[in-house]
């Protein structure tokens, strides 16, 4: 599939790039910034002297912290041309930031010449998946890995799954209403001030992530599941809402070896 620039993919962050741009401003939300960057970090185990991408950078936030960490070449590439202004705008300039499709990106970089890529929850914001292994398999080294981030597929899908209150137990627990199922999800990015400005999310189950990974020679040898950091300090349910949050995770990292 190859990229054309004046097509923007379906689940580009584009139409919100001012908005996201200022959320996340150069470290992240809260959220990225103390669960999943560190865990991505982590996963991906940079070294100096590597090569990295990070594929869907949006603003760079996890780039920035990826050339604290280590002296590396870095790459950042996204979909949206604004989000890469704003990167190359505040971000620092020894990385190098790029427009293009997290499905066509292996034509912006020499095959088989990163040690390692990473993809901050934003594989559930593309469709198809399968191109983004296969190129990100093409453009690895032998070795290198690929990291993986997104929202648990098993416990957090889009308009499917929430919290709830059982009364009689005293207890709150995770509803999931859809699992198996894979299904594309509209999500408003403005509620009450621009309904008409969407994104899409996408459910998958957990097998589809790992099996097509496989196809295209990756090897999976870790994974990790995230917990939110918020904690309720108030309020009869507050003992319950934190014993939830420590046995229910929110946030899923794989990451995946290039064996062949």
């Amino acid at each position: 599939m190859i990229y054309d620039m004046m097509k923007r993919p379906k689940g580009s962050w584009e139409p919100v790039a001012k908005w996201y741009g200022e959320y996340m401003g150069k470290e992240g939300g809260d959220y990225q910034k103390d669960i999943v960057f560190p865990g991505a970090l982590r996963l991906l185990d940079p070294v100096d002297g590597g090569d990295y991408l990070d594929l869907a950078c949006g603003q760079g936030a996890f780039s920035r912290l990826l050339s604290q960490n280590v002296k590396a070449s870095i790459t950042g590439i996204d979909a949206s041309a604004s989000l890469i202004s704003q990167a190359k705008r505040v971000m620092p300039k020894s990385i190098k930031f790029l427009v293009g499709d997290a499905i066509s990106f292996a034509k912006l970089i020499p095959a088989e010449s990163m040690d390692g890529i990473v993809c901050n929850l934003a594989i559930q914001n593309i469709d198809p998946i399968e191109p983004v292994f296969e190129q990100a398999a093409r453009t690895l080294k032998q070795g290198g890995y690929l990291v993986i981030t997104m929202n648990h597929p098993a416990y957090r899908q889009p308009r499917q799954s929430g919290w709830g209150w059982d009364e009689e137990r005293k207890l709150q627990y995770r509803r999931v209403d859809k699992y198996m199922s894979e299904y594309e999800m509209p999500i408003i990015a403005h509620p009450g001030s621009a309904p008409t400005v969407k994104t899409y999310s996408y459910h998958r189950p957990l097998s589809v992530y790992i099996n097509t990974l496989a196809k295209h020679g990756f090897m999976v040898d870790a994974l990790k599941e995230w917990v939110s950091n918020k904690i309720s300090d108030s309020g009869p349910k507050a003992r319950a809402e934190n014993t939830a949050r420590k046995e229910i995770p929110l946030f899923m990292g794989i990451r995946a070896v290039k064996i062949v």
